[in-house]
């Protein structure tokens, strides 16, 4: 079914620009290489999460997002199956497209970057998600679209982990019906489970 989207909530909108903000400016002031040494800590924080998982769906990172290339390429040398999303538009269902690191990828909707489309779709059992910023309760902020809450709610019994920075942390984020916790937070420092603990 289509998504109706809604009128923006002014509050969100800010608190997304504010998030995109602290994120860009973490990013950037980061010192030659330091980006690439915490993105291989986070996959490793994200290692044990992961482990015996039969099929689980990444993402490709853009701008200042934590990349999760280091942990693609780990699970597939673990013989885990990996997908990626597939949008066509904001009115359509996110797809998990089965994806092989070295496989080409085209460009989607709003550039992201994403597996052909005729690439099988398949259903993860785990699902690690991008966002813009989260809290120790489990909540995200994501781009506004709505597409990883209906994939969750698609998906009822995949574990689902949220990836990103440690700066990305807020005391709490604002949701609705529609939204859907995420079962624990991986960053560059650690572990985030829903209790809070780390």
């Amino acid at each position: 079914m289509p998504h109706t989207s809604v009128n923006p909530d002014p509050a969100k909108a800010a608190l997304r620009t504010e998030l995109r903000a602290a994120r860009d400016g973490f990013v950037s002031d980061l010192a030659p290489g330091e980006r690439v040494r915490l993105e291989e800590q986070a996959a490793r924080h994200l290692a044990p999460l992961i482990e015996g998982a039969g099929c689980i769906a990444f993402y490709q990172a853009l701008g200042s997002e934590l990349d999760c290339s280091v942990a693609i390429v780990a699970a597939a040398r673990l013989g885990m199956v990996v997908a990626l999303p597939h949008v066509d538009d904001s009115g359509t269902v996110m797809r998990f497209l089965r994806w092989v690191p070295g496989d080409r990828l085209e460009r989607g909707w709003r550039r992201l970057f994403q597996p052909r489309s005729e690439s099988q779709e398949i259903t993860p059992d785990t699902i690690v998600a991008p966002l813009l910023g989260f809290d120790s309760c489990g909540w995200r902020i994501g781009q506004g679209a709505g597409f990883y809450d209906r994939a969750f709610a698609a998906c009822p019994g995949a574990k689902k982990i949220g990836l990103g920075w440690s700066v990305q942390q807020r005391p709490a984020i604002a949701h609705d019906a529609r939204d859907v916790p995420l079962d624990m937070i991986v960053t560059e420092a650690g572990v985030i489970r829903r209790n809070g603990t780390i």
